[in-house]
């Protein structure tokens, strides 16, 4: 028997894509604020302590559950959208940025899936958000996600987002991908994760990709992004003009060395 509410959806869409989920009466979805796009009358909307799922475990329970989303810089509130109306009502929730949602069916997945603590959009309710602590100190210091990331517990559907464009592999019993670690959106439960040093000087000083990737291996499916939202960030952050009004060394071979040079930096 399911515990978590069984819903309907259809994505929209090419780069920007929203969502749109269908509820029958009394079933409802959770979802991280700010996702929010709108929604048929006769929804009513919630604000709720974690994700809904510990609600009949008391304050304790709740308190727990909320608490665990501070560790991954997430609010301690959710807000829960629920068809109080007698026929099927739509609601809608839209991406934070260029990429593609993905549909996840816990169910076919053994019950969890991993994934990126930013990447979570919303699921029926009955499914956890919650933490998964990593074992592996290199993954800890050296993962760009830390010690925590979010897993996805349950026998319903979730969404997740990946930015720019999605590639998804199942790999064969011992087979290793290696990532970029902010690329990673996420990962089925038996995939073995770790961090390795790139090595070499040349490429640690002048490599311009990091000095660490992710490993992957399988047995399992692992889901990457083309365009981690921190990569898009430092590109928006370097066109941005500074002073002077040019901007960040952009199309100039010195860069930043190539304006106090030129004098256009006045102290």
């Amino acid at each position: 028997m399911m515990t978590s509410h069984e819903i309907d959806y259809t994505i929209y869409g090419e780069e920007m894509q929203f969502v749109e989920i269908e509820l029958d009466p009394q079933e409802a979805v959770v979802a991280e604020s700010g996702t929010f796009l709108m929604m048929d009358t006769g929804i009513k909307m919630d604000t709720i302590f974690g994700d809904g799922s510990n609600q009949d475990k008391g304050v304790l329970g709740k308190l727990f559950s909320a608490g665990k989303r501070l560790l991954t810089g997430e609010s301690l509130f959710m807000t829960a959208f629920l068809n109080q109306d007698n026929g099927k009502r739509k609601i809608s929730f839209a991406s934070p940025y260029p990429g593609k949602i993905i549909p996840l069916d816990l169910s076919k997945y053994g019950g969890k899936i991993i994934c990126q603590k930013d990447a979570f959009l919303c699921a029926a309710k009955g499914v956890t958000v919650g933490i998964e602590f990593s074992r592996k100190l290199g993954r800890g210091f050296f993962g760009g996600e830390g010690f925590i990331m979010q897993k996805l517990e349950g026998d319903g559907m979730a969404f997740v987002h990946a930015g720019g464009t999605l590639a998804r592999r199942e790999l064969a019993e011992g087979e290793v991908l290696r990532v970029d670690t902010g690329c990673i959106v996420g990962f089925t439960q038996h995939i073995d994760y770790d961090i390795e040093f790139v090595g070499g000087i040349r490429n640690t000083v002048f490599g311009g990709e990091g000095i660490f990737f992710a490993t992957l291996r399988g047995p399992g499916v692992v889901y990457i992004q083309s365009l981690p939202f921190s990569r898009l960030a430092e590109r928006i952050f370097a066109s941005i003009p500074s002073k002077g009004g040019k901007q960040r060394g952009e199309g100039s071979v010195l860069g930043g060395l190539g304006d106090l040079l030129d004098g256009d930096n006045r102290f």
